[in-house]
């Protein structure tokens, strides 16, 4: 099944339940949320008091992106937040396999990310460990950069390794997507789409069901 999650990264804090609401019409079903720490990333986005606070809005899947060092230190605390899923760095984790462990024991699908530059195959020893891989399409750390066209082989190679073994697992893509590149994308085998600009700037509803559309097929 095709998902689409749009990060809150790119909405508007001012009305941000009106914003999330709005992506919810169009028919999205996840919602993504950025969470940086100035460390493993230059950037600092929010933390656990904004994910308390929409949780309270909605009920759409919370789809966590830990974009922090040393993961496995908030966790649990974010399970209890309203999390559904979470996904750490493979690049931030001293021990992946613990972190995705503590992931499943708070009762949360594990999520495993890896950025641009790191290789595909760095993922196989923990295929049995996470229930989703992110691949990042951008250098994590902001919204808006544009979609890195080498990212289009990597999904193929990861949805190929996953195949091969047996792994029905999720892949999801985050960084640059747009409705131009969103067949490419799902073509290569990505299923779980992040979308920030492109749904949340203009109207978003309408957005989302362009995004839908596609997806739908």
């Amino acid at each position: 099944m095709n998902i689409l999650s749009p990060s809150i990264l790119a909405a508007d804090f001012c009305h941000l339940e009106q914003d999330i609401k709005a992506a919810e019409a169009g028919g999205a079903k996840w919602l993504h949320i950025d969470v940086m720490d100035g460390m493993f990333v230059p950037a600092i986005s929010f933390g656990m008091c904004v994910q308390e606070s929409i949780r309270k809005c909605t009920d759409m899947f919370f789809d966590t992106h830990l974009m922090i060092k040393d993961p496995i230190r908030y966790t649990e605390e974010f399970a209890r937040l309203g999390s559904n899923g979470i996904t750490v760095h493979l690049e931030a984790c001293e021990d992946v396999r613990k972190a995705l462990a503590s992931i499943r024991a708070a009762g949360c699908r594990a999520g495993l990310s890896i950025n641009p530059k790191t290789p595909v195959e760095s993922i196989r020893p923990y295929i049995d460990d996470f229930d989703m891989i992110l691949l990042m399409s951008v250098e994590p750390g902001s919204g808006g950069q544009e979609y890195i066209p080498e990212s289009t082989e990597r999904i193929r190679q990861v949805r190929k390794m996953l195949n091969e073994a047996g792994a029905e697992k999720d892949i999801e893509v985050d960084g640059g997507v747009r409705l131009s590149n969103l067949e490419e994308i799902i073509t290569a085998g990505a299923n779980v789409i992040v979308a920030g600009s492109a749904i949340f700037k203009g109207d978003i509803t309408s957005n989302a069901k362009a995004f839908m559309q596609i997806l739908g097929r």
